[in-house]
């Protein structure tokens, strides 16, 4: 096995998914983010639809590699009932997203064909 280096990743997103039933909490969790993490990260738009290989509605948040620890910590011990998606950002989209990813919750099967 050759092991690439940690240099490969440019920076995490993660992907808070929601649908009509947990949208008010999606919403929450987004404003405590903001007002948790202010412009220290990226938030992205509120997808009340589907997006890109994601099977439900989502919000991303983008964040470099010296942050990791941080925000993953906070997700893990803050995301209640939602579920989220995160991956590395390598410049390799289908492998960043079905072999490296990592789930907070439950997980889902992505539309990885949106990534060709």
């Amino acid at each position: 096995m050759t092991f690439r280096d940690l240099s490969a990743i440019t920076s995490w997103h993660a992907h808070v998914y929601f649908d009509a039933g947990s949208r008010d909490a999606a919403w929450t969790f987004r404003e405590q983010i903001s007002a948790h993490w202010g412009d220290a990260l990226q938030l992205g738009r509120f997808h009340e639809r589907l997006v890109g290989p994601h099977p439900m509605w989502s919000y991303q948040l983008a964040f470099t590699q010296s942050q990791f620890a941080d925000v993953v910590g906070w997700l893990t011990l803050n995301h209640g009932a939602l579920d989220i998606f995160l991956h590395p950002n390598t410049g390799d989209a289908l492998r960043d997203h079905r072999d490296a990813a990592v789930w907070i919750g439950h997980s889902y099967e992505l539309v990885l064909s949106a990534l060709n």
